[in-house]
């Protein structure tokens, strides 16, 4: 395994938390991505959510606090609890496949382990002790 990171959600106000936490751990954000950024729209996010945060990144030491907005017109909807994922990095495309079967076995599966245009091999799922697992391996994607 390459590395791991704990992948927070929240109701909104991802950027306000981040800048929070960029103050309290005195380090830079290295990504920011809002919803409105990404072209085409794949994910048919609203108009009124276009501003909200796709995608932040904060590093603390040698792990990369993530987080994102949940989004209303993607029928999202955030509870204390479901908040958190931990994302995986694997080394290669067969470690992201065999990774994800082995954590969804027996659990829940969100999204299919599958190419998106930030990663040959992307999925998320709940394994079966209620633990959310984000699996991304960027592969040729994230040259």
């Amino acid at each position: 395994m390459k590395t791991a990171h704990p992948y927070l959600y929240f109701n909104g106000n991802t950027e306000e938390a981040f800048l929070f936490y960029q103050s309290v751990f005195d380090t830079k954000l290295i990504e920011l991505l809002r919803f409105g950024d990404i072209e085409e729209n794949p994910m048919n996010v609203s108009d009124s959510d276009r501003d909200k945060i796709a995608h932040i990144a904060l590093p603390l030491g040698n792990v990369i606090l993530m987080g994102t907005d949940v989004i209303d017109s993607m029928d999202q909807s955030l509870t204390i609890g479901n908040n958190f994922y931990i994302t995986l990095e694997p080394e290669s495309a067969e470690e992201a496949e065999a990774v994800f079967h082995s954590l969804s076995e027996g659990g829940t599966v969100q999204i299919p382990l599958k190419k998106e245009f930030w990663a040959e091999k992307y999925g998320m799922c709940t394994d079966k002790y209620g633990v959310q697992w984000m699996v991304s391996y960027e592969g040729e994607m994230g040259s």
